[in-house]
């Protein structure tokens, strides 16, 4: 009974949708990428005379600046469109392709590489885009020119479904890519220890700015003793600033920071607080040591 429910549903939709005028069927298909389920079927079963009416509304309430006379936001989606018509045009129209569909709702990448004849003798032709860190892969199984998300790609369809819902072409830090750090402490003299704290670098999200991408990453160490009394205090700043051409570099390593501290014999306890000040994560770690 479920599965015939959900059929009938699809085809009162479908019946709908094609009964649109050209004009309402076009803007329908258009804004596909950043319509709400409740949006659709909503705008579906209105009377043709008021569906004018919400398109009107659908852009205004995602004008960034109201008071101007541009629709700021419609002009771009629109724009990105015409863009990944002309930059795909392989496997039919650019923006029905599923590279199409990233780029109008994150924007052109940080960084595109390409490899025609795909990453290793047997490979199929691959692009890996880059926003920020994180990597968005394509392949064409088919040697087509109809690429696909790769499967682990695919995973984060969520946050790009979740920009869709917001109505806004920006880039969004996947869900699943979560600030955290690893925790070390090594001994290195009698009374001296070192506290190695390694940050991924694909979980450090960074702001352009002067041509460059930028963070800050804001430490504190509180250092107690077997008693719970604390006994040292640390807290720094640490800017990062990388270029743009050079971020495939990073990947796949780790941004290092090493703090000697000096400590008489003894058992202590650690806390570590990190914070990303772009988009202010902030993890928080414990752990044991002895002097």
């Amino acid at each position: 009974m479920i599965f015939a429910f959900f059929f009938l549903l699809s085809c009162a939709s479908s019946r709908l949708e094609k009964s649109l005028s050209p004009e309402h069927k076009h803007f329908f298909s258009k804004v596909r990428y950043i319509t709400t389920p409740q949006e659709r079927k909503a705008f579906l079963n209105l009377p043709p005379s008021e569906r004018d009416k919400f398109i009107e509304e659908f852009w205004k309430k995602r004008d960034p600046n109201p008071e101007t006379e541009m629709n700021e936001f419609k002009e771009q989606y629109y724009a990105r469109i015409e863009e990944v018509n002309k930059l795909f045009r392989e496997g039919g129209q650019g923006w029905l392709s599923e590279r199409g569909r990233v780029y109008i709702l994150l924007g052109p990448p940080d960084q595109r590489v390409t490899y025609p004849r795909g990453l290793n003798l047997y490979g199929k032709p691959t692009e890996i885009w880059y926003y920020g860190f994180f990597p968005i892969v394509f392949i064409d199984y088919y040697w087509s020119g109809n690429y696909q998300l790769e499967p682990e790609s695919a995973q984060h369809l969520t946050e790009i479904n979740k920009a869709q819902v917001a109505g806004k072409p920006t880039v969004a830090k996947p869900e699943n890519v979560a600030f955290d750090f690893n925790l070390k402490i090594e001994k290195t003299k009698e009374n001296e220890v070192l506290i190695r704290i390694e940050v991924p670098y694909r979980d450090i999200w960074l702001k352009e700015e002067d041509n460059q991408l930028k963070t800050t990453l804001e430490l504190m160490i509180e250092i107690s003793d077997s008693s719970g009394k604390k006994v040292k205090e640390i807290q720094n700043s640490y800017p990062l600033a990388l270029e743009r051409e050079k971020l495939k570099d990073y990947f796949g390593k780790s941004h290092l920071i090493e703090i000697p501290v000096s400590l008489e014999h003894g058992s202590y306890t650690l806390s570590v607080e990190l914070e990303n000040k772009t988009e202010q994560s902030r993890v928080k770690k414990k752990g044991n040591l002895v002097v």
